[in-house]
């Protein structure tokens, strides 16, 4: 059976194509960005790319098309596979009906910190001896790829993203995982171009817990308050929440910046984790994984010292370099919640040392103006910050430098941007770049401006 996935490149899509090429299928695709890594990794596994979408690139017909989420109407590719009448199926009910169904799965749904838990999940559920399947929406440092199929016995553990399916089919991905065991890790309103509210992103975590079997398992936030909202919608799964401080799970800080800390379930004291992550965040990330895998049948007492083994995912305030006495951070944080829970840990871990931000308003709701007000408050931790404000930004962010009073400026470019951090920078100073995109490579670029002098 031939599969032609458009769309092929994007982290979600990639790993379709991968497991679908472990089932033993042939598998092409197309993509706008065919460029490395994406490209390679899937090069390596014999996977033809086709660069842009032509109508030819259906020709001769595949058995059948799988559609990702960035397809749109009057794309060239979509019309002919209309116009023709191929099969067409979207990436994640391709994914549930022919890997997840029959198997345990483990979703790891929230605004913030999927990719995270769901790595760290799968890490949990390896150091078990599970040898658990997975999809990412990244690469996670244990395991070198972002997805695999796993032993057909083992649970599966997949990212579940709540942004709508494709452009036939407007619910959110996750609800067709059909999980036995989902975390619900936080709600918070995003995706600007899709959802109108919170409420209506809360109705689609609602439609997610209805798939949760009443034998299975809801991991929930207790600090969260909207995801309580969802579940008095109703809810017929047994739930286990936690938390810091409080909950089913619980852990109590040891080192303030979230390195160490103890772990309690109910009365019980389970022990101490201590690991290379930093903040509340990643503490509460750790939680979720921990109760999740637990619910799978692992003893959590048995996992607390794999999480010193646990290689985070690229990107998540991953050190790209140091030198010259500055430390370069790449962050993929594009939500102020998140930009400010990774600015507290980072703060907590290297005191009164000064933070510089270079921030890429990138995602959908940034470039719209959905977080605008939101965001010079998430940035307190920051001692400066360099704001991309490219041209065809839809709003003014100097309305977000005047609030940050002396501590911020926009550059035009990612050059110019480059050229005014690299003034400010001092050694000792801690560099973070934040953009959900490429940021043209600007973390690396800006390592290598201090390593020519």
């Amino acid at each position: 059976m031939k599969l032609h996935i458009l769309g092929i490149c994007g982290t979600f899509m990639g790993g379709v194509a991968a497991l679908a090429r472990e089932l033993g299928l042939t598998v092409e695709g197309s993509d706008a960005n065919v460029y490395p890594p994406m490209s390679t990794q899937l090069e390596a596994l014999g996977i033809r790319l086709m660069d842009g979408y032509a109508a030819g690139h259906l020709q001769p017909a595949p058995d059948e098309v799988v559609v990702g989420n960035a397809m749109t109407r009057g794309n060239p590719a979509v019309e002919y596979m209309l116009d023709a009448q191929l099969r067409y199926v979207s990436g994640p009910q391709w994914l549930g009906e022919t890997v997840l169904a029959g198997r345990e799965v483990l979703a790891v749904a929230g605004t913030h910190g999927k990719t995270t838990t769901t790595s760290l999940l799968a890490h949990l559920l390896e150091s078990a001896g599970m040898a658990p399947g997975f999809l990412i929406g990244g690469v996670p440092g244990n395991f070198g790829v972002s997805a695999r199929l796993g032993s057909r016995q083992a649970p599966f553990v997949i990212e579940a993203d709540e942004y709508d399916t494709a452009f036939f089919d407007k619910r959110s991905k996750f609800v067709h995982y059909r999980p036995r065991i989902a975390i619900l890790n936080n709600l918070e309103y995003d995706h600007a171009d899709i959802f109108p509210d919170v409420a209506a992103i809360q109705r689609q975590f609602h439609h997610l817990v209805r798939t949760v079997p009443g034998n299975g398992r809801l991991l929930v936030n207790a600090h969260d308050e909207r995801l309580a909202e969802v579940l008095a919608m109703g809810c017929w799964t047994p739930v286990e929440t936690f938390g810091i401080g409080q909950g089913d799970w619980r852990a109590e800080l040891i080192e303030a910046d979230g390195s160490v800390f103890r772990v309690m379930r109910k009365d019980e004291l389970l022990g101490n984790v201590r690991w290379s992550l930093l903040g509340n965040h990643s503490v509460m990330n750790a939680l979720a994984a921990l109760a999740a895998a637990t619910a799978a049948g692992a003893d959590p007492r048995a996992l607390l010292p794999a999480f010193a083994s646990f290689d985070s995912v690229k990107r998540r305030m991953e050190l790209v370099g140091e030198v010259g006495g500055v430390r370069v951070y790449d962050d993929f944080a594009h939500h102020p919640t998140a930009i400010a829970t990774t600015l507290a840990g980072l703060r907590a871990s290297v005191g009164k040392a000064r933070i510089l931000v270079a921030l890429e308003p990138r995602s959908n709701s940034m470039r719209l103006g959905a977080h605008a007000e939101a965001l010079a408050p998430s940035l307190a931790d920051a001692d400066g910050v360099v704001f991309l404000h490219r041209p065809e930004l839809a709003w003014d962010a100097q309305r977000v430098t005047d609030a940050l009073q002396g501590r911020g400026n926009t550059a035009p470019s990612v050059d110019a941007l480059l050229a005014a951090l690299r003034a400010k920078t001092q050694p000792g100073d801690h560099v973070v770049f934040m953009s959900n995109g490429g940021f043209e490579g600007a973390p690396r670029r800006f390592v290598e401006l201090f390593e020519r002098g």
